[in-house]
């Protein structure tokens, strides 16, 4: 059974229409992110689901239960949709302890106390918090909030839980660690997230599928992992996910260039996806790859060590590009610095019609 269903819903704030014939089935058990740039509405997609924002038109379906439905006049009340929340700024309580901040939602729904007790005991566990029950969130440290706030999302619904931003105020390692930790718990209750971000890399890693809107709020791609880094899209997905180098592309006489201050040989046959007419090329920075028989050439202007990769600044035909080499590949003995003259394949790269410039 699918467990939630947007069907062509529409959102908007007075006449700004924020969400345009939004589609979205989210199946029991799956981890779905929602990604885009600030403002494209991720945030008011899940206020409508939690009851907190009105469509124009459309519905919206839990376990095969009409939620909205303006047409069918279908309104279930926020309180009544047994939906859990994960704020990104933690939302705790200050004045209330570990153990009263995850009943609270069974207090509200006035659940006995030793039904509370009980299942106050068991999200606990399941955020690694128990022996914190009577800790104040100021003697918590962010990371522990953060569990704590996932707890008691957990006494609102096992079932279906929205995260909002919900490592965005954690530091990297905690961050790392908290996505391992939040997939591992779905895994044991089965608990379907609906997962709220601008952070693409956290979405590849935590989400089964990924949802990718664009500014204007419209679906660009839904896929996995594999399919939206291997098969993005359009241009916008290819820029959004991960780091991109485009480059404008002509071909003359059979061979293909770089089309640059000054035109830089790439390719002497027809490469895979050439499109005809003005065309730009998008490339990952670990794709071009240093190779004293490639064909482009440039000069190096900057060599960056970042532990698992060098990040390098390669200038090509009059323009400054980044390239990735992985430490792995770095151990076949040849070091690389500021100032040398190096050759490059490029592989895997992506066409796409240039932008035409007023």
């Amino acid at each position: 059974m699918n467990k939630v269903e947007f069907s062509h819903v529409t959102l908007a704030y007075g006449s700004n229409t924020i969400v345009r014939d939004f589609c979205l089935t989210v199946g029991q058990g799956e981890i779905v992110g929602i990604v885009g740039p600030s403002g494209c509405g991720k945030t008011t997609i899940v206020r409508a689901l939690c009851g907190l924002k009105n469509p124009e038109s459309g519905e919206i379906f839990v376990d095969g239960k009409p939620y909205y439905s303006r047409a069918k006049h279908v309104n279930v009340a926020p309180e009544n949709r047994n939906i859990g929340i994960v704020f990104q700024d933690y939302a705790v309580w200050p004045h209330l302890s570990v153990s009263e901040n995850v009943g609270y939602p069974l207090k509200k729904k006035k659940v006995p106390k030793e039904e509370i007790a009980r299942q106050v005991h068991e999200a606990l566990s399941q955020v690694s918090m128990l022996g914190y029950e009577k800790y104040m969130p100021s003697q918590l440290s962010g990371g522990q909030q953060q569990r704590v706030a996932i707890a008691r999302a957990l006494t609102s619904s096992k079932d279906l839980v929205i995260m909002d931003e919900p490592i965005t105020n954690l530091d990297a390692k905690l961050r790392e660690g908290m996505l391992v930790e939040i997939r591992l718990m779905q895994q044991r209750l089965g608990t379907t997230i609906i997962y709220i971000t601008h952070d693409q890399e956290a979405a590849l890693q935590l989400c089964d599928r990924v949802v990718i809107l664009n500014q204007a709020g419209d679906i660009c791609q839904i896929g996995t992992d594999e399919q939206i880094i291997e098969a993005p899209a359009d241009k916008f997905v290819f820029q959004f996910i991960g780091v991109s180098n485009f480059m404008p592309v002509i071909e003359k006489n059979g061979k293909y260039y770089l089309h640059l201050d000054e035109d830089v040989l790439y390719a002497e046959t027809r490469p895979a996806g050439w499109i005809d007419g003005p065309a730009e090329m998008g490339i990952r920075p670990m794709d071009m790859i240093l190779d004293d028989q490639g064909l482009t050439e440039g000069v190096l202007t900057q060599a960056v060590f970042l532990g698992d990769m060098y990040n390098y600044f390669v200038q090509i035909g009059g323009r400054e590009f980044r390239l990735q080499r992985s430490t792995l590949d770095s151990l076949d003995g040849r070091e690389y610095k500021a100032g040398d003259q190096v050759r490059m394949r490029l592989i895997n790269e992506k066409y796409y019609p240039a932008e035409v410039k007023n």
